[in-house]
């Protein structure tokens, strides 16, 4: 007996009991659905937490926040020795560094005025590692600046009233500079406790370029970057390393002096993502502080491996409720067809030929409901994804700031299901097909009158 007579038998056998196949197929795409749906959920919040650290970070990116103590709790500050031995190690991009000036700075301009966090950069690194500018240039002479691109929309009128922000947190456009900022002359304040007063000392810098809009709606970037020979001006005049502010007649704490030549941020590019890794463990040898966001996904995707193998697992329990189905589906079936089997055998058919048309029957009752329940998964995946965001909108009346994707099927994920419908249709189509080719020829063709 050929392969396809096999199957057309299975066919026409199935057509016999249409009902009752039906119900079967409907209870294993019911199973199957159940499965890929609620594992859908923990892909689906997987690709939502990482691509949200990914877009909040450079996945290239790695911090290092100090070298550990010999023999002693915490860790050192870096400083240039440190950069020339980062950018030693292989694959790396750009070392970029930055010290910032330990008091609010007051930028004024005209009747504006606004306070900003400053830096001092190395810029080459900074362009290595992808700083762009919206417009202008980067600075060569110690009086020209570098400002954020939100600083200039933060420049306020000094006479303005105390309600100057709108409801998004911008500041009103009629208290907000409006002219243009390249080439415009900026006030630096930079402050002093000095004989029982503070005193101020005014610092005139040149706007000549302004950074590139930040990739994240809400991110803000207000910095300022100044020449390290203007940090020096500072230094000078408030006798304290990077501008630190002291009370009257205090004296500069202990941490700070060991900082005076160092740097408060410093950030590792890596050439690809596959080998911030590598990069990580060579420093980490040498008993540097590290993090980056290849950590970080490490940590996020071995809950989430954990957290989809549970909800497959809780799935497929529903695959093994519709077997019980098969399993009926398929005993009533060599009960039915003793006659047909019967024939079968007094013509000649191998027992494994008997056997092998039940298994057929079995994984095609198996893959069909297999394949429905894919079908709808995806259906309800969709609906999902499109309903809940406009159901968080209408109950809380605003969207959700996470672009949280709720159902997320990815190919695996069906062909898992699959693999695990099949398997579980052939073990529950086993037992009666064994019992098919145990059938006796003559009573099974014998009829009642």
């Amino acid at each position: 007996m050929q392969l396809k007579d096999q199957f057309r038998f299975v066919r026409q056998n199935m057509k016999k009991n249409k009902t009752r196949v039906f119900m079967t197929i409907l209870a294993t795409a019911m199973g199957c659905a159940f499965l890929i749906v609620l594992a859908s959920v923990g892909f689906g919040l997987q690709k939502s937490v990482v691509k949200e650290i990914t877009e909040q970070r450079v996945i290239t990116q790695i911090d290092v926040h100090g070298k550990e103590l010999n023999n002693q709790d915490g860790f050192r500050p870096l400083n240039e020795t440190d950069i020339q031995l980062f950018e030693k190690v292989k694959d790396v991009k750009a070392v970029n560094r930055r010290k910032m000036l330990q008091q609010e700075s007051t930028y004024i301009i005209g009747s504006y005025q606004e306070s900003a966090q400053t830096y001092v950069t190395n810029f080459p690194s900074e362009v290595k590692a992808g700083f762009e500018l919206s417009e202008g240039r980067l600075p060569k002479g110690k009086d020209e600046i570098v400002v954020g691109y939100n600083f200039p929309l933060n420049l306020a009128s000094k006479d303005a009233p105390g309600d100057i922000y709108d409801k998004k947190g911008h500041i009103k456009a009629e208290y907000r500079y409006s002219g243009k900022l390249i080439g415009q002359k900026l006030e630096l304040t930079v402050r002093q406790n000095k004989d029982g007063k503070q005193v101020e000392k005014k610092i005139p810098l040149t706007v000549v370029g302004i950074t590139k809009k930040p990739t994240r709606e809400w991110a803000e970037d207000r910095t300022v970057f100044i020449a390290d020979e203007m940090l020096t001006e500072i230094e000078n005049f408030t006798g304290t390393p990077k501008g630190l502010l002291l009370d009257e007649n205090s004296t500069v704490p202990a941490e700070f002096k060991a900082q005076e030549n160092s740097y408060d941020e410093v950030k590792i590019y890596a050439k690809n993502m596959e080998a911030v890794q590598s990069i990580s463990d060579k420093l980490t040898e040498k008993k540097y502080g590290t993090y980056s966001v290849v950590n970080e996904l490490k940590e996020v995707n071995m809950v989430f491996m954990i957290a989809k193998a549970g909800l497959i697992f809780i799935g497929t329990i529903a695959i093994l409720i519709a077997s019980i189905g098969i399993y009926n589906t398929m005993t009533m079936a060599v009960t039915e067809r003793a006659p047909d089997i019967g024939i079968m055998k007094a013509i000649g058919a191998n027992p494994k030929t008997i056997k092998r048309i039940f298994l057929l029957e079995s994984s095609y009752i198996g893959l069909i409901g297999a394949l429905i329940g894919t079908v709808v998964s995806y259906g309800i995946s969709y609906t999902v994804n499109f309903a809940i965001p406009l159901i968080i909108k209408k109950a809380f009346g605003k969207e959700s700031q996470i672009d949280l994707i709720f159902s997320d099927i990815p190919l695996i994920l069906p062909l898992i299901c699959i693999v695990i419908c099949f398997g579980v249709t052939i073990i529950s189509g086993f037992r009666p097909a064994q019992r098919a080719t145990k059938v006796d020829v003559l009573k099974a063709m014998r009829r009642e009158v």
